[in-house]
């Protein structure tokens, strides 16, 4: 889907146009400061590349990894890729997304539908309602809203690490089989909120690299740039740096949570063992005068003996109740 905002004094005025194989589709009229490309077309692509005279990057381009291939000039653009994060509400992906800066104009190229998009899309329709005055400006409002979208959710999974940290050390004299349940749920939930840990990371050093470089590009060109912007530039940075500080310090207590649960696991699985061992040991003396009771000699003086059973019953239960008193004395138990 090809879309193109054009200025209109303080506001952005969305345009769909329809691109065919033979180009005929004619541009809005007015400034144009923004070409949205979601999932585009071959032929989408050749009729923005025609009109801004840059290449669009293909969607294996936009997910190379090395910092060339997401941090490059060429035709007098800056092309910069991140990598964003989408579907945060069910089941969270990283996707690539393109900025491409030439002029006054932004071109964006995405395959996904993150909710800052159509956020921002939608604010900036209202007069005043954000600075879109050029290309550039629309580029930092966007990643603004990004990151708005990630401190959003750094703050649920704050949230339920908490929630996870009540779980794993409440009620710890429950019983092993009690716990069970708990102890899977929780290593379930850990790794889930570590692995969107993960990701936020992997989003927020993208968009650090992204202002960095745009900030030396803007240096090295020469360019006297707007003090509004290189402020916005600096606060975006300073936001990045924070969130990133923050989700190392989630990083941190999600892994102090599973040692912990692996500990407590452990430490269940070891006091069933310890019962199992102590029981075992209880029934050894009882088996031993049951075994030697039941030795198959002609000359054994108990056998004619009157109270000979109730006394070899009574052996087996003093020898048995003598190990579990000691235990409970040493504090085994």
């Amino acid at each position: 889907m090809l879309r193109i905002y054009v200025r209109e004094q303080d506001s952005l005025a969305p345009h769909d146009v329809d691109v065919r194989a033979d180009f005929a589709a004619p541009l809005p009229s007015g400034a144009i400061v923004w070409v949205d490309l979601h999932n585009p077309t071959p032929e989408e692509d050749r009729y923005i590349e025609r009109f801004v005279g840059v290449s669009i990057p293909t969607r294996e381009e936009m997910q190379e990894i090395e910092v060339s291939s997401r941090l490059y000039s060429e035709d007098g653009g800056e092309f910069m890729t991140i990598a964003a994060l989408a579907h945060l509400d069910d089941e969270p992906i990283v996707t690539p997304i393109t900025f491409v800066l030439k002029g006054t104009i932004l071109v964006t190229v995405r395959y996904a539908e993150p909710r800052p998009f159509s956020t921002f899309a939608a604010r900036a329709q209202r007069p005043g309602a954000t600075a879109c005055g050029n290309g550039e400006q629309i580029m930092l409002s966007l990643l603004e809203a990004l990151i708005d979208r990630i401190a959003d959710v750094m703050e649920r999974v704050g949230g339920k690490i908490d929630a996870i940290s009540q779980t794993v050390f409440r009620d710890a004299n429950r019983g092993a089989r009690d716990r069970a349940g708990d102890f899977r749920d929780v290593l379930v939930n850990i790794g889930r909120e570590g692995d969107l840990l993960s990701i936020v990371r992997e989003s927020l050093v993208s968009m650090m690299r992204l202002l960095t470089y745009h900030t030396a590009i803007s240096e090295d060109a020469g360019k006297r740039a707007i003090k509004e912007a290189r402020q916005r530039v600096r606060s975006i940075q300073r936001d990045v740096a924070s969130l990133t500080d923050h989700a190392t310090y989630l990083s941190n207590k999600i892994t102090f949570l599973l040692d912990a649960t692996l500990g407590l696991i452990n430490l269940e699985q070891n006091q069933i063992i310890k019962i199992f061992s102590i029981a075992s040991v209880c029934l050894m003396p009882p088996t031993l005068v049951a075994s030697i009771y039941g030795m198959n000699f002609r000359h054994m003086p108990e056998l004619d003996w009157t109270f000979g059973y109730p006394l070899a019953i009574a052996l087996m239960g003093a020898v048995g109740l003598a190990p579990f008193v000691y235990f409970r004395r040493k504090g085994w138990l």
